[in-house]
């Protein structure tokens, strides 16, 4: 009687794992829009590298199956297929490579083509991270929709924790401005909805175009003189030394207190879980200009 009892109880138990394994599940994006999958998703593709990071973070790396240009980190989503750019993917590649689930970028992919996914019947996760929080939580999300929810919960609590360390750092610093140059030909920032601004404002910093509608809004250089920031920073991949056309005007603060930095455009662009490096060396630049 105890053997069969032991059996059924074991019995039981694999069917408990086999049906969680196969439960559907549903979790909300970041546009609030539902996305339910009757069974984990097992062949993801990402349509951005942010996303490529949140996925490989949230553990389900070994999931994806495809993923677009740029998408670099880990060095194992270098070696996934790739489906084009986010701004324009390849929809023939997507499909071919039978997604049960593909991730996207509200802000980057073309709402065209993110309708033609859902006409063919892929689930679609509309990925928009603009703070630390946003980050964290949906690192969870996507775990939960591959299947490992404490893997993502885990995840997630090591994001935070270390985000919290750095609220504590920093907490209370005199407050610096800041023109974010991402492109010098236009010139071009992002506004306060975008990640950055969530790191600058954790350092102490403000974003002296914050109040602009767009997004990524293009900017004159009348304005940013005008605005008069105390730090420039730009991006460190910029081989045209994006910087340099700043020291023409030395009324400025940041060219006169020697205050323009480059910064690592990757980690502080991409809307994943290396954002917290990037916020290490933002807060450590706006130390420095304190500090002059």
């Amino acid at each position: 009687m105890r053997v069969a009892a032991a059996l059924a109880l074991s019995a039981a138990g694999m069917s408990a794992l086999a049906g969680a394994a196969t439960a559907a599940v549903t979790v909300t994006d970041d546009l609030g829009q539902p996305v339910t999958l009757q069974q984990p998703a097992h062949r993801i593709v990402s349509l951005a590298p942010h996303a490529t990071e949140l996925l490989f973070a949230a553990g389900a790396g070994e999931r994806l199956v495809g993923a677009s240009n740029f998408s670099d980190y880990p060095a194992a989503a270098a070696r996934l297929p790739s489906v084009g750019s986010y701004a324009a993917f390849d929809l023939e590649r997507v499909l071919a490579l039978k997604p049960d689930l593909v991730v996207a970028w509200h802000s980057g992919n073309k709402p065209a083509q993110l309708a033609r996914l859902r006409e063919h019947g892929i689930p679609v996760f509309e990925s928009q991270p603009t703070d630390f929080d946003m980050i964290a939580d949906s690192m969870q999300r996507l775990a939960q929709l591959a299947g490992d929810a404490e893997r993502g919960r885990r995840a997630a609590e090591e994001f935070r924790a270390r985000w919290q360390t750095l609220q504590q750092r920093y907490r209370g610093r005199s407050q610096v401005s800041v023109f974010y140059q991402i492109w010098s030909q236009p010139l071009m920032t992002l506004n306060g909805q975008h990640m950055v601004s969530s790191v600058l404002r954790l350092c102490g910093g403000s974003n002296i175009f914050g109040q602009l509608p767009q997004l990524a809004p293009t900017v004159s250089v009348e304005a940013v003189i005008a605005a008069d920031p105390q730090v420039i920073l730009g991006p460190s991949d910029g081989g045209d030394q994006p910087l340099e056309r700043w020291r023409k005007y030395p009324r400025m603060q940041a060219v006169s207190r020697g205050q323009l930095y480059t910064v690592n455009a990757d980690w502080l662009n991409r809307a994943g879980p290396r954002v917290l490096l990037a916020a290490e060396e933002v807060c450590a630049k706006l130390e420095l200009a304190r500090g002059r």
